[in-house]
This record gives C-alpha cells, structure tokens and sequence, in this order.
C-alpha cells in the first residue's frame, strides 16, 4: 500500500514540476513577444520619422534624388521585412545606412542645418535610435534566457513536447547603425 502511495506521491511531483516548467516556458517567450513588440513601436517610429526627413531635406538638396529614392526603396523593404528578427535585421542595416547619408548631407547646406524642423527631426530620429538599442537589449535578453530554458535539462522535455523552441536574436550591424551626432552649437 505504501508503494502506490509512493508511486501516486511521484507521478504527482513530476506534473507539478512540469506545470511549472511549462509556466516559465510561457512566461519566458512571453518575454520575447513583449520585446518583439517594443523593437517594432520603435522601428514604426523611426520609419514614420523619415519621410519628414526626406521631405525636409528635399527643399534644400534637390540634387540628391538618388539618395532620396534610395531612402524610399530601403524604407519599404525594412517596413515589407516582416517580424522576422534576422530578415528585419538585415533589412534595418540597409536602411540605416542611406538615413545616415541624409543626415550627413546637413554639413553641406548650412541653412538646412539651421533649420529648426530638421533640427527637431534629426533629433527625434537620434532618440528613436537610442529607444531601438534599449528595446533590442531587452527583446535579446528575452531570447537569452528563453533558448537557455528551451536548451535545459528537464525544460527540454517539456519545451519539445508543448512546442517551445528557440527564437532568433535581434542584430542590427553597429557600425552602419550608428546615429548622427546632432550638433546644437553655433558653426
């Protein structure tokens, strides 16, 4: 009689220990959707900013239509990359890279540089990029500590039999990402 108690205190001890395990899987990619989530907000941010840019920019640099359809065609495909972190990665780099041309082209027009709404807007998209950086720590922490738990003994049982799996990390390359420095000083 002992043993079925035994046997019935066991099997009881593993489903409380796999519910648990369950709710932690839950939780944890949970975790990376809320992340996901915030990446997104911020790139929708950063993609609604630029047209603003371009059109500002567009007054006092009209010879630059090439970059101008440039920024357009890698803004389209960066908002068409859907929500998958490798291909959004890849798709955000090529769009990073014409933006920060844009910018760039401010040191040859100095009215434009003084200009308040591409102060305002350079600015903006500045702090966007920052916003981005904070939002794709957290959603790679997320990712972290989610595939640490889809890869651990006993989580791996239970991940693989309720379908967790692992999930991609958010990479943007940092060298073609890095922001314009906005300069507020007089020149």
């Amino acid at each position: 009689m002992t043993e079925i108690y035994v046997g019935i205190g066991l099997i009881m001890l593993v489903l409380v220990a796999g519910m648990v395990i369950y709710n932690r899987l839950v939780h944890r990619r949970q975790m990376v959707g809320n992340g996901w989530a915030d990446i997104d907000v911020q790139l929708k941010r950063r993609a609604d900013l630029i047209p603003q840019l371009v059109t500002t920019v567009k007054a006092y640099a009209a010879h630059e239509r090439a970059l101008f359809e440039e920024v357009v065609e890698k803004r389209h495909q960066a908002m068409n990359a859907g929500d998958d972190p490798a291909k959004r990665g890849t798709a955000e780099t090529a769009l990073s890279q014409p933006v920060a041309r844009l910018v760039a082209i401010a040191e040859d027009y100095p009215d434009l540089k003084a200009n308040s709404n591409f102060l305002d807007l350079q600015r903006e998209l500045f702090d966007t990029e920052g916003h981005i950086e904070m939002a794709r720590r957290f959603y790679n922490g997320a990712v972290r500590e989610l595939n640490t738990s889809v890869q651990s003994f006993p989580n791996n049982l239970v991940a693989g039999a309720f379908g967790f799996g692992q999930q991609a990390y958010f990479e943007i390359e940092t060298a073609d990402r890095a922001a314009p420095a906005v300069e507020l000083g007089d020149s």
